[in-house]
């Protein structure tokens, strides 16, 4: 980015394996009116996760406090963690898995997956948190493997996206950004619908 704007700042953050919308600024003065509106919460951020379990989740609200550990994952603390809120809400439900909307209100590290885990729900290939990988052969039915070959996971991250964003540009114009799946995320939902 720094080599199309030398200004640019990103206005939020995204765990590493997490694909999808990222906001930057292109100036200082846009990054302090896009950094105000996720202090204040005005941002509307929605993800989607794959996760484990068929129950469907309608307007499910989970908030509870997380507290960051110094091995880079978090824990729920209602003591000395920080106020985390989540909405949650199902969009599909495959034979063993379901594709999961969420809407974090508050931004803390790992928030989205920490919560589902809570609802044990948590999701596909996320072992920090009990997210287990999916396999073709345990969702195919008529599933072969070449001799000699390893099967690997149909995504080989934490299968969580962030779908799209909502805030206002400095001149108060509402502004929605949707990022579409990557090809990681797209085949494993593509192959959750076809197995259902």
């Amino acid at each position: 980015v720094k080599a199309y704007h030398a200004d640019a700042q990103a206005g939020h953050r995204l765990d590493k394996e997490t694909s999808g919308v990222l906001a930057f600024a292109k100036n200082p003065e846009a990054y302090r009116h896009l950094s105000m509106q996720f202090e204040h919460r005005r941002v509307d951020k929605v993800y989607h996760a794959v996760v484990h379990g068929t129950e469907p989740l309608e307007n499910v609200n989970v908030y509870l406090p997380i507290l960051p550990l110094k091995d880079g994952s978090v824990k729920i603390d209602t003591q000395n963690g920080k106020e985390a809120e989540t909405f949650f809400d199902t969009l599909a439900i495959y034979k063993k898995h379901s594709l999961v909307r969420c809407r974090p209100v508050t931004g803390r590290m790992h928030q989205i997956r920490i919560h589902l885990a809570c609802l044990k729900r948590p999701i596909v290939n996320d072992p920090q948190y009990g997210g287990k990988p999916v396999y073709l052969s345990e969702i195919k039915r008529k599933f072969n493997l070449k001799q000699d070959t390893e099967e690997l996971p149909l995504i080989q991250r934490v299968a969580l996206h962030a779908y799209s964003l909502t805030f206002n540009l400095p001149n108060g114009e509402p502004l929605t950004v949707e990022a579409p799946y990557p090809k990681d995320m797209q085949a494993l939902v593509r192959q959750l619908e076809k197995n259902v």
